[in-house]
């Protein structure tokens, strides 16, 4: 069987489906409104999907913003020609407040500790070694009850007033996030968080000011369309995922998600054993009765965490193979008993798709969703920590 990682020469590859990230864009675009702009989070990695990639696709297919968490991505997307704006999430240390303006990448600001050093190089203060006269663009975060990243709504007037005597700071935008989003069961905390937002804006809007407003992610823009405001940020939905299991039963049969990757590896060497014999680190598992294993170059260094000892699965030729025992630092080893012809070099499915002959569809998956579950986790954990130096392969 010829995969990519003959093609590459990689014992582990992550593959990227195209025509799944445009059928995803499409569907957040068309339940938007046209005049609604769609911010496509490429945050940690792109989700682990490979951030300068998966950003050139959503600029190609028309993505209004950018949503990067730290300013060393944003950097990162500008200098590999990017020319959508790009909003930095998360905090940036004053030390490279100059590297935004120099860049044209916008700011999150939310904090009086962190406005400082904005007003300070502005005003050209001495420890920031800049001149006056630069203008740099930043989006307040209000927070309205997540009570993480945030002014408080009382905050606003305060911070209105430092913006009026700063006009070079551009007040580009105004945003907040919620915290229950997630669960249409629940809808109370975050009608709540969109009360104390308008709070927000009805302040702003009194000092003359018009940012860019925003407060919804993939959940808040598909169950309260009355927060889409003038632009959306859309992450996990953009990567074929749900943010939840109870927003995919309210939407699961009029949006068709697609998931856009799939990890694959290989088997790295094949051998019988005998019924009793334990397998690797503790001899954790005893095999029951004579056995065929393989060995697979990954382990939890590559993000195939320890936590899928003895209980995890993968996809050789179309079925499932369990791993046994425990999951090491570069390996895993798993049952391939009842698979026939299983040979060193054949592809190996961790997330994803692969041809079987017995299931109605011809297709065994393993999801990202049913790792989660058996670590306890969320499928974000599951895709954003892969290895970002796995080779990821745009296709």
């Amino acid at each position: 069987m010829t995969h990519y990682g003959h093609k590459f020469g990689v014992r582990t590859w992550i593959e990227i489906d195209k025509k799944a990230i445009k059928n995803n864009f499409n569907i957040f675009r068309e339940f938007i409104s046209s005049k609604t702009a769609l911010m496509a989070i490429v945050k940690s990695n792109a989700y682990g999907h490979g951030l300068i990639e998966f950003a050139k696709e959503m600029e190609k297919l028309g993505a209004d913003f950018l949503g990067a968490d730290s300013i060393i991505e944003a950097i990162h997307l500008s200098q590999s020609g990017i020319k959508k704006p790009i909003l930095v999430l998360g905090y940036t240390m004053p030390g490279r407040i100059h590297e935004a303006q120099e860049n044209n990448i916008s700011l999150t600001v939310s904090s009086f500790e962190a406005l400082k050093p904005i007003v300070a190089f502005k005003s050209g203060d001495p420890i920031s070694g800049r001149a006056s006269g630069r203008s740099i663009k930043i989006h307040i975060k209000v927070d309205t009850g997540m009570h993480r990243q945030g002014f408080l709504p009382d905050d606003m007037k305060k911070v209105c007033e430092i913006l009026k005597k700063n006009p070079g700071i551009v007040f580009e935008g105004i945003y907040t996030h919620f915290a229950m989003a997630k669960n249409p069961s629940f809808p109370q905390e975050t009608n709540k968080q969109i009360g104390e937002f308008e709070k927000a804006l009805k302040i702003v809007e009194s000092f003359g000011f018009k940012p860019i407003r925003h407060a919804s992610a993939t959940s808040g823009t598909l169950l309260y369309p009355v927060a889409h405001y003038d632009m959306v940020r859309i992450g996990i939905g953009l990567y074929g995922l749900w943010p939840s299991k109870e927003v995919q039963r309210v939407f699961t049969t009029r949006l068709k998600l697609e998931p856009v990757l799939s990890w694959k590896t290989i088997i790295g060497e094949v051998k019988s054993l005998p019924a009793g014999g334990g397998v690797g680190y503790d001899l954790t598992e005893k095999l029951p009765k004579n056995s065929k294993i393989a060995v697979c170059p990954i382990g939890y260094w590559h993000g195939f965490g320890r936590v899928f000892s003895s209980v995890g699965n993968v996809l050789v030729k179309g079925e499932r193979a369990k791993v046994l025992g425990r999951v090491s630092m570069d390996m895993i080893t798993i049952d391939i008993s009842r698979i026939k012809n299983v040979k060193v070099g054949d592809e190996v499915v961790l997330i994803g798709r692969q041809a079987g002959k017995y299931l109605p569809a011809g297709r065994q998956e393993i999801t990202a969703d049913e790792l989660a579950y058996l670590s306890d986790g969320v499928n974000y954990e599951i895709v954003t920590r892969i290895n970002p130096l796995i080779k990821r392969v745009y296709i």
